[in-house]
């Protein structure tokens, strides 16, 4: 990918990584635009960089999904990379969630089925360019699940599931399938604090921004490079290590 000269949609794109992917897409000449739920956050990072364009909607919803794509195709018809970053963590111990199905639900529809079905709104679209990606930000918990977040693990391995297959289907087209994979990033994920002792945002962007511009297809990170090229025998072991407190 050529980091210095795409048109970049970016979900969740108004805070945490998806706000430092763009900035750092902005920085290097790309043009971006970003959607999320909150207009005053979209407003906010647009009033830095007034050549952003923003787009409010909830990727959670199938019908806001498809509004997003037809807006796409009207008012930013150049875009050629998709990246689906939006997601929600929640901390959920299941004997104690007989009550919680629309969390749980909302979490699904946002970390899974959003990246699916923008994903396939968007194949045709990027079929048309002559360089084209779908990025897919997955987790080091989709390979090494975290006990604490089962919902969000189990979602973030069915997405790098899903990208591996698209991967195939697509190999003999025009678009590029990615995965970034972050660790846990300080970032405000699952609510504020959660993440304080995360690699910093920053330092993960940029390692991001150089594995794209080197042409990688599956990119980690500290601790989720380790758990992406673990050994079964490894993943248990750091799943018991990991898991022991919870």
């Amino acid at each position: 990918m050529d980091i210095t000269a795409s048109n970049v949609l970016i979900t969740g794109g108004a805070s945490g990584i998806g706000w430092a992917l763009a900035e750092r897409f902005l920085n290097v000449g790309s043009q971006v635009v970003i959607c999320g739920r909150r207009l005053d956050r979209l407003q906010a990072v647009q009033q830095q960089y007034p050549q952003l364009k923003i787009y409010q909607c909830d990727v959670g919803q199938a019908s806001e999904r498809v509004a997003l794509f037809d807006w796409v195709r009207s008012e930013a018809p150049d875009i050629n990379v998709l990246i689906n970053n939006a997601g929600i963590q929640r901390r959920v111990r299941l004997v104690n969630a007989q009550d919680d199905w629309n969390e749980s639900q909302a979490e699904i529809a946002i970390n899974l089925e959003a990246p699916i079905h923008l994903s396939t709104l968007f194949i045709p679209h990027l079929m048309g360019k002559p360089t084209a990606a779908i990025v897919n930000v997955t987790s080091g918990l989709a390979y090494v699940p975290g006990a604490f977040a089962p919902v969000y693990s189990a979602t973030k391995a069915a997405l790098h599931s899903f990208t591996m297959s698209l991967r195939h289907q697509l190999a003999n087209t025009s678009i590029e399938v990615i995965e970034l994979v972050p660790p846990a990033v300080n970032t405000d994920l699952g609510g504020a604090g959660l993440h304080t002792f995360g690699a910093p945002v920053g330092d993960f962007a940029d390692a991001m921004m150089q594995g794209l511009q080197a042409g990688e297809q599956e990119i980690g990170y500290g601790t989720s490079e380790t758990n992406r090229k673990a050994s079964r025998e490894q993943i248990d072991t750091i799943f018991r290590q990991m898991n022991s407190r919870f």
